[in-house]
């Protein structure tokens, strides 16, 4: 699990944002060594989740003007992430290796 911001780093978190990308390509070297023995690995790169932390860090008028942001309109919920987290360490993921699953409700404007 790291973050989002591995595709789309975010301005104040510099080492944040370096530690991140250093995970996310040792992982993939990784995951592409373990496969051969059905092992895969993979990254969960989390957008806005409704969390503790999330609520506990940001001011309730900037916490909505965060959340109409998102294409989605909402915050993740942990249960969805759960879900996703459940489904890549499931039998039906095993040909899935060596990827980085965004999870964001579209923020990221990318296409790769």
């Amino acid at each position: 699990i790291t973050s989002g911001a591995v595709k789309a780093p975010i301005d104040v978190l510099g080492l944040s944002n370096g530690a991140r990308a250093g995970l996310t390509g040792f992982v993939a070297g990784l995951a592409r060594q373990t496969v051969a023995h059905n092992v895969t690995i993979n990254n969960l790169l989390p957008g806005p989740f409704d969390t503790d932390r999330l609520r506990a860090t940001t001011p309730a008028a900037a916490l909505e003007a965060r959340r109409l942001q998102n294409p989605a309109k909402r915050f993740g919920t942990p249960q969805e992430f759960g879900a996703a987290c459940a489904f890549l360490c499931s039998a039906h993921a095993g040909f899935i290796t060596g990827q980085n699953l965004l999870l964001d409700g579209g923020a990221y404007p990318g296409t790769l």
